[in-house]
């Protein structure tokens, strides 16, 4: 471990310090504080920088607590890969369609309210 694992690890243990001495107040807000303090703990020890590390290089799991051991598989896990798609990527018009018609809208907006204008001349 690192010392920044270190850190991170005194950390959570803190705040698992912090659940228990709040589960041991009895009253409801402690249990509440305890369970929210339990859960940011776990989520502390998930922020630990190897790990982290680990997690980016693909060689740790990222949907499941750390120290658990891994589930084994219950099926082979390489299968028939989908087939591409043929054709264009996106759906929609173009977007240069789309900027040449907000531009074109705007001028014709921009003639309407000139033309109005010369309705009512303010002298």
């Amino acid at each position: 471990m690192t010392k920044a694992d270190l850190l991170v690890e005194r950390g959570a243990q803190r705040l698992q310090d912090l659940a228990r001495r709040a589960a041991n107040r009895g009253d409801g807000i402690g249990e509440w504080l305890a369970e929210e303090l339990a859960e940011d703990a776990a989520f502390l020890r998930k922020l630990k920088p190897s790990l982290i590390a680990a997690r980016a290089r693909g060689q740790a799991p990222t949907d499941r607590d750390p120290g658990t051991p891994p589930p084994a598989p219950s099926a082979p896990q390489l299968g028939d890969r989908p087939a591409k798609k043929a054709g264009k990527r996106g759906g929609g018009p173009s977007p240069l369609v789309v900027v040449g018609a907000a531009l074109a809208a705007g001028i014709v907006i921009a003639k309407v309210i000139d033309w109005r204008g010369h309705a009512h001349p303010r002298d």
